[in-house]
């Protein structure tokens, strides 16, 4: 789902308690994989492959669909969580903060026109509702500004008037006007200014979503470490939960790019990195690298 999946986002509830959530779309087909051979065969005979398999299971009503589990941490917890809950690299732990179940996703039909409907189609992750908003997350935080500058470079200023884009429920009622591509009124005569005196639209005063606390020292300065902020921890971990064959088609697939390198400096210290998160790991990604550059 776009990585959105890895990212912190802010809810508020009606009595303004503040929670700090993960979201996690669980797909309710189950998981098979290609190995990397038979996905590079069938990439260069059929590059649509998946996007085809897609296409004719939904038209056969066979829709596929995902469970949205949720992780909920209150935010006065975040302060003493044992390694920084807002670093991407992480993972909450189940048994800290359990997945619960929200909704489901079902896709039930094609789009009717692939360019109007998709080629065009512009998520934000910055567009809230009231009771959602953004967390301390520096990913997250670079997305809200670039997501947006992209889909005005790709599409118009205005692309998000398009009817893929726009709001269906509510109509929206701002001074956003002019600019290629504006195809309705134009908000005709009104005032593009507040306060006016000629009835526009004026803010509500309402905020979107509680205020973020922070502390700490704006400037070049070590960071603040918690307690497990370690790494390689989760690295290590999850290596060691997968089976002796998921274990290695990964090292197949990190020694097939690994072994194109060209300096034995530079593939060491990659290496380094696979043993802090596990001894074995370092040796078999090593291993397979050597094999492979001498059968180059």
């Amino acid at each position: 789902m776009d990585g959105f999946g890895s990212h912190t986002f802010q809810w508020v509830n009606a009595r303004g308690e503040v929670f700090w959530v993960k979201y996690h779309f669980k797909t309710d087909q189950g998981i098979r994989n290609l190995v990397a051979d038979d996905a590079a065969r069938i990439a260069g005979h059929d590059a649509d492959y998946h996007q085809r398999d897609l296409l004719r299971a939904i038209d056969r009503a066979e829709y596929p669909s995902w469970t949205l589990k949720m992780q909920i941490m209150p935010a006065a917890e975040a302060g003493n969580y044992r390694f920084n809950p807002f670093d991407v690299t992480k993972v909450w732990s189940h048994r800290d903060y359990p997945l619960m179940t929200v909704g489901r996703i079902v896709l039930n039909r094609n789009p009717e026109n692939y360019f109007a409907e998709v080629e065009q189609a512009a998520f934000n992750p910055a567009h809230f509702v009231p009771g959602i908003g953004p967390s301390p997350d520096k990913m997250l935080q670079g997305r809200l500004f670039s997501y947006g500058d992209t889909h005005r470079y790709r599409l118009g200023a205005n692309h998000a008037h398009l009817p893929v884009n726009r709001p269906h429920a509510a109509e929206v009622d701002n001074y956003s006007r002019d600019g290629a591509m504006r195809f309705d009124s134009n908000h005709g005569r009104d005032k593009n200014y507040e306060p006016n005196s000629f009835g526009g639209p004026k803010q509500t005063g309402e905020p979107l979503w509680a205020p973020i606390e922070v502390s700490g020292l704006t400037g070049n300065h070590a960071p603040v470490h918690h307690p497990d902020d370690n790494d390689f921890v989760q690295a290590g971990d999850l290596y060691r939960l997968m089976t002796d064959e998921e274990r290695q088609r990964l090292i197949a697939n990190i020694a097939a790019s690994l072994a194109q390198v060209s300096r034995e400096d530079i593939i060491e210290r990659s290496v380094v990195q696979f043993r802090k998160a596990d001894p074995n790991y370092g040796e078999q990604v090593l291993r397979a690298v050597a094999k492979r550059r001498m059968l180059r």
